[in-house]
């Protein structure tokens, strides 16, 4: 019983986190990108000329739209759908498969005379944060060619900018005519950087880095197991505190509301991506394109790297970029996810009861 219960929560939480994914993705893109924007202290001398302040994430959508057409708001949603499918589905199966044994362990204490036999917040921590790393360690790889499929036209359009700045640059020196200047400017603004495929994205991470390069950021993604693990000790704490109190009323129904796990998973995850957006940001950085922009302090060689040169260049601020569009998009996605995936779940458990039913009556 316990193993099929295992497998329905993961293709309950497979099926839910598609749901959410396809929902959230237009914000999720242009989040990414506003996590990426490299936006330097206004107080330093060597600020390049590209500084800029990123628009407002409905601005960034239509301009998304304007550039790109709506193709650009869902670019790499093939390979997320896959990375949300197998994430979800990965993790909730490793999540109940260890749910269950705490509360075996649990009952078992119970029975040698120690503790209530429930699960504590410590123990919802630990499951949650073995089934966080195992996820990390299998997907990293699909999310880093998401991250890059979203943020190309990004850096391509970086790259523009520095080609730009070098011939305004020739032409200040006197080493081009002013009408070729014209000319090469002009061709350059007819290129309009479009999104590219998912074999694009992995022969580039393959030319730059090798295999190692699809596990680019996965330090910061495997401490960033304390997200979920944090957004399910809340999570299952509000629901185990929600039935003791029903219990406690003598309330004929003690079971939880598809309403109510909306607003508590909320809740969750909007306390889980406060505490832990800052190696969010790390990750997306290491992820993205590196050569954005001919300043060394666009370019990570790893996490440490990463973070002093953030915290040098654009200060605190950089390790928040875009927080506001994330827990919009997190908290309402983990919301959706979590009422799909419990009804879900309760449609398998019934059709699975109903099959068990159909077996008995006719073994006998």
């Amino acid at each position: 019983m316990s193993e099929s219960n295992a497998i329905a929560n993961g293709l309950a939480g497979a099926g839910g986190g598609i749901i959410a994914q396809i929902i959230t993705y237009p914000l999720q893109t242009v989040n990414t990108r506003q996590q990426t924007e490299r936006t330097l202290k206004r107080n330093k001398q060597s600020l390049p000329s590209n500084s800029t302040t990123a628009p407002g994430t409905l601005l960034q959508i239509f301009q998304v739209i304007g550039t790109e057409g709506w193709g650009g708001l869902y670019s790499g949603l093939k390979p997320s759908l896959l990375g949300t499918a197998a994430s979800q589905g990965i993790y909730y199966y490793f999540y109940q498969v260890f749910k269950n044994k705490a509360v075996a362990i649990a009952a078992a204490r119970m029975v040698k005379g120690r503790g209530d036999g429930t699960v504590g917040m410590f123990g919802w921590l630990v499951v949650a944060a073995i089934a966080g790393s195992l996820n990390v360690l299998f997907t990293n790889p699909i999310w880093v060619l998401v991250t890059r499929m979203q943020t190309h036209t990004q850096a391509q359009r970086k790259i523009m900018d520095e080609k730009k700045e070098a011939l305004r640059r020739a032409a200040s020196e006197s080493t081009i005519a002013d009408s070729t200047l014209q000319d090469k400017l002009s061709e350059l603004d007819s290129i309009k950087p479009r999104p590219y495929g998912t074999i694009h994205a992995a022969n580039e991470v393959y030319n730059e880095a090798g295999i190692v390069g699809f596990w680019k950021g996965v330090i910061p993604a495997l401490i960033m197991v304390c997200n979920p693990s944090i957004q399910f000790m809340i999570y299952e704490s509000s629901l185990k505190h929600l039935r003791a109190k029903r219990a406690a009323k003598k309330q004929g129904n003690t079971s939880i509301s598809a309403l109510e796990v909306f607003l508590v998973g909320a809740i969750a995850k909007l306390g889980a991506t406060v505490s832990t957006y800052p190696l969010l940001v790390v990750k997306s950085r290491l992820q993205a394109k590196q050569e954005i922009g001919g300043s060394s302090s666009y370019r990570y060689s790893g996490t440490f790297d990463a973070v002093l040169k953030m915290i040098r260049y654009e200060g605190l601020p950089g390790f928040y970029k875009g927080m506001s569009t994330k827990i919009v998009q997190s908290v309402f996605a983990a919301s959706v996810l979590f009422m799909v995936k419990e009804e879900l779940v309760k449609a398998f458990m019934v059709v699975a009861d109903k099959s068990k039913k159909v077996v008995s009556n006719i073994s006998s």
